[in-house]
């Protein structure tokens, strides 16, 4: 939702605020939260040895500049990281790469497209033998592009490069927190799961 369909969601409730009041709760405890969630996610994550990424960047703009989302994504669709860059050359695919890497551990599988820079930041690392090219291989990190152009669009744009790096990783960490892949379970094991999420995020701001 946008700033202002919550201002209305609230007014609704009896609750009346300005649009501005959320952007300033959201600055202030939406860094806080994801901090929270990746921290009790990253360690339970380094345990899977047989971990398979998909990389992909998408074009952003900011004030009518071109800029690039890099997007790192497991095999089960939950992004792992989010990095913003000006350009998409070996120097920014190596930084996101290192970035990724030292957070998250090392993958057996990294998926990409046909991009250049992650062959040549891949060879730099030495782990050029891990890569994988496929025309719809990459599918998965695709598909993660979604929500967050969704959220895009109800925000109408980015104005700066910083508002775009924290709004991505902030995003990121509250999708993966409450996406439970609901047509690969069943109706009662998606309950049961949405339910913990719940729980474990009033824990987060209730704290």
């Amino acid at each position: 939702m946008s700033l202002r369909n919550v201002e209305d969601l609230l007014h609704e409730r009896g609750i009346d605020i300005t649009h501005e009041t959320v952007r300033f709760w959201w600055n202030r405890f939406g860094v806080i939260f994801d901090a929270e969630i990746r921290r009790s996610r990253v360690q339970a994550m380094r345990s899977f040895r047989h971990r398979r990424w998909h990389l992909d960047e998408v074009l952003v703009k900011i004030n009518g500049v071109k800029h690039y989302l890099w997007r790192a994504v497991d095999h089960d669709g939950e992004v792992l990281e989010s990095f913003v860059t000006k350009r998409r050359d070996k120097k920014a695919a190596l930084k996101f790469l290192k970035k990724s890497l030292r957070r998250h551990g090392s993958a057996e599988v990294i998926v990409t497209d046909r991009l250049a820079s992650y062959g040549a930041a891949l060879k730099v690392l030495g782990a050029a033998g891990k890569r994988e090219v496929g025309r719809h291989a990459n599918n998965r990190a695709e598909n993660s592009h979604l929500p967050f152009r969704r959220r895009e669009r109800a925000m109408l744009w980015f104005r700066r490069m910083r508002s775009l790096q924290k709004f991505a990783a902030v995003h990121g960490s509250v999708h993966n927190h409450f996406n439970e892949e609901r047509n690969l379970t069943c109706r009662t094991t998606f309950k049961g799961r949405r339910a913990a999420a719940l729980a474990e995020w009033r824990q987060l701001y209730a704290a």
